[in-house]
Order: structure tokens, then sequence, then C-alpha cells
């Protein structure tokens, strides 16, 4: 089963670079046949990718969420699915010519990680991972699409009028909709990550909060974005500078990730 996923990995993160080819043919030759066949590789790559992971699962008797490869391989899927579901919903189809390369990169970090199977730590060994890991990878992925959708709006301004971009985006008002929510969701979804760690951190070592550096970087991302989430809410603060307050808050959620696993020693190293 593993040389399965490998397999299949492999042919993701090709299917995902045509994915991106499409959607940038799509606003380069301006035909609606290059977005759709991008978004249909998009749709198969994340098929594809959902069967690498349950392959690598199967194979190594467990969750396959617990370390470098595993997480950044499920954050691009995530990234992948919640950029695709905005798409769907939305008829963004430009969307996936900013979207695709930011899972695209992602996949690609995580084929350059050791993609070894080991036994997993004593603490691992909990019904909790599942819910923690999942809800992460979700929130993570509406992040990473809030900061894209940041970037199209501080791009929005640059677009010639009439031209094919500027009639194939959304007017700033919804893309600044669309990136509150999905910030929104992001939040939602962190703060159950954040709760479901504290329970299985008590579970594990006796106590709900240990300032571990993941712990930390957890709860000041989610400081930032409640923070955004706030002013917009009681402030009324959106446009510009709720797309760069996005764009940064992603760069907090890439050095928790990241930075912390590679730079800080901690409980979560393994992850």
């Amino acid at each position: 089963m593993l040389r399965i996923e490998n397999t299949l990995f492999t042919i993701v993160l090709i299917t995902y670079f045509l994915s991106m080819a499409f959607y940038f043919l799509y606003v380069v030759g301006k035909k609606k046949i290059y977005s759709r066949l991008g978004l249909g590789l998009q749709i198969l790559g994340l098929v594809l990718h959902t069967a690498a992971i349950i392959c690598r699962g199967i194979g190594a008797g467990r969750l396959p969420l617990t370390n470098q490869y595993e997480f950044a391989s499920a954050f691009a899927w995530g990234l992948c699915l919640i950029s695709l579901i905005f798409i769907l919903i939305y008829r963004f189809y430009t969307l996936g010519a900013f979207a695709s390369p930011v899972f695209l990169v992602m996949t690609g970090y995580a084929a350059l990680l050791d993609n070894q199977v080991r036994e997993l730590m004593p603490a691992l060994r909990s019904g909790w991972l599942g819910i923690h890991v999942s809800t992460a990878i979700i929130s993570y992925g509406a992040f990473g699409l809030a900061f894209v959708l940041g970037i199209v709006f501080l791009l929005r301004d640059k677009l010639k009028a009439r031209g094919f971009l500027d009639r194939h985006l959304p007017d700033k008002e919804k893309l600044d909709m669309l990136g509150y929510r999905s910030v929104a969701l992001g939040v939602l979804f962190l703060t159950i990550t954040i709760i479901t760690g504290a329970i299985w951190a008590e579970q594990a070592w006796g106590r709900y909060w240990s300032w571990d550096p993941k712990e930390t970087w957890s709860l000041i991302t989610w400081i930032i974005y409640a923070i955004y989430l706030h002013l917009r809410i009681r402030r009324g603060y959106h446009g510009k500078a709720a797309a760069i307050f996005a764009i940064i808050g992603f760069g907090c959620v890439l050095f928790t990730y990241v930075g912390v696993n590679t730079l800080i020693p901690g409980l979560h190293s393994y992850g």
C-alpha cells in the first residue's frame, strides 16, 4: 500500500501542476474550456490525493497525520479542498489560477520531506488525534484561501477596466466578503483544534496547557485572526487593510507549521 501511495502522490503532483497550467491558460488564452480542464484536473487531483492518504493510512496501520510529511500532504489537500468548494459555490473559476500555485507548492514541499513510516510515540496513540489534526488541516486550508483572496483583492485595483480578468473576477466587495467567510471558517476550526489539543494534552501529560512552542504559536495565530474578526464585526474593518491582515495572518500560520517544527524544539516537533 505504501508503494501505491508513493505512485499516487507522484501522479497527484503532476495533476496539480497540469491543473495550474490550464488555469493559467484560461487567464491568458481567455477560453472557457481551459477553466473546465483546470477545474476537472483539480477535482481529479483531490480524488487521487485522498486515495493516496487512505493508502498511506492502511499501509501504516494508523491515521496518516503524525509527521511533517503527512501533515504537509494533508495541508495541501485541505488547501485544494477549500479552494475547490469556493470555486464551485461562487462560480469563481479564475480563483483556481491564484489558489493552484499555493497547494502545488505545499504538495511539492511534502515531496521533499522524509516519507518513511515510523512507529507512533505513546502520546500520539489517542482517539483525539483524528479530530485534533483534521480540524487543523481545515483551518489551515481556510486561512490559506483567505491569503489567496487577499492577494486577489490587492491586485484587483491594478486590472484594466473591461479587461478579461476584470470581467471574470468578483468586485472588491464580494472578494472582501469571501475573504471574511474564509477567515471565519478558519477561526472556527482552529478553535476546535486548540480545545481538542488541550483535552488531549491533559489526558497524555496531565495538564491542559504547557506553553509548548506549537501551542503558543497556535494561540498567537488564533488571536491574530480573532482580532481580524473583532475589528471586522465591531469596527467595520474591511477592504485593503483586511486583505493585508489576512496575508500577514497566513504568514503566522506557515511559521506555526514550518518554522516552529524546524527551528524550535518542542512536544510537537514530530508533527
